[in-house]
């Protein structure tokens, strides 16, 4: 089974949720840039799998996510990653949420991720949303992203140790879904 990506820490915690040796794009030595053309994430997560598997001929989980905020229409949604154009720092995008907020009373917001597997014949999908709030200032101190401006429970996600934001994140808790799947536990325990 392959992870469509080269991030070796996403790669990692894959691997451990599923208990299985998953391979990576970097262990097949490829480099494949699927166009993210989907409006939803999971659309974005299913594009993923299928370009990856069609090009690989391996079972593939791909995943997408980003941040929703529900009073900007759920921006920068499906943009998380390229909103201001893929030269900006996390410092930049997170100014721009920022000041998108300013005045702004409502600030709920949703750290989404969906997961998709496809082997060819086989379609299982998760997703998790993980609830929070944009914060005022940005405090920049672990993480990466908009961990820095994401308050959960009124804690930065930036403030937290690897282990205590690992038990709520998204990707992880898509992860456990997807390998709690009844089809998905049937397809993985026949590899």
């Amino acid at each position: 089974m392959l992870f469509a990506s080269n991030n070796l820490g996403k790669v990692l915690e894959v691997r451990k949720i599923l208990n299985k040796n998953i391979l990576s794009l970097k262990d097949l030595n490829k480099k494949i840039d699927v166009k993210e053309t989907g409006n939803t994430f999971l659309e974005n997560a299913i594009l993923k799998a299928k370009e990856v598997y069609k090009l690989t001929n391996i079972p593939t989980i791909a995943d997408d996510s980003g941040l929703e905020i529900p009073v900007l229409n759920n921006f920068p949604g499906v943009l998380t990653n390229r909103f201001l154009g893929s030269d900006k720092t996390d410092t930049e995008k997170n100014q721009e949420i920022l000041r998108l907020m300013h005045g702004k009373e409502d600030r709920t917001c949703y750290f989404t991720c969906c997961i998709a597997y496809y082997d060819g014949i086989n379609l299982i999908t998760s997703e998790y949303r993980l609830k929070g709030s944009i914060a005022k200032s940005e405090h920049i101190n672990n993480g990466f992203g908009f961990d820095s401006i994401f308050l959960y429970k009124g804690e930065y996600l930036s403030d937290m140790s690897l282990n205590a934001k690992n038990k709520i994140s998204p990707r992880s808790q898509a992860l456990i879904k997807l390998s709690q799947n009844k089809n998905f536990k049937k397809i993985v325990d026949l590899m």
